[in-house]
């Protein structure tokens, strides 16, 4: 279940940088893509934190997925 929920995360990552550069060639305007490009940019060092071994060599996702079996 959260490979699920990490892979629907990095996919609306990847939708907000479209977006945003589609609104910034559209408009011009700066502020609102900026801020579209810095969500997707915390969307994915969340993935990143999610993901990513700790010393002891397993990541908060597979614990997670450890616990609830």
């Amino acid at each position: 279940m959260t490979d699920i929920v990490l892979s629907i995360v990095m996919l609306a990552a990847f939708a907000l940088i479209a977006g945003a550069i589609v609104y910034w060639r559209r408009t011009g305007e700066v502020k609102q893509p900026a801020l579209m490009v810095f969500l997707a940019v915390i969307a994915i060092m969340n993935v990143l934190i999610w993901t990513i071994p700790t010393s002891d060599g397993t990541s908060p996702a597979e614990k997670v997925e450890a616990g609830a079996q």
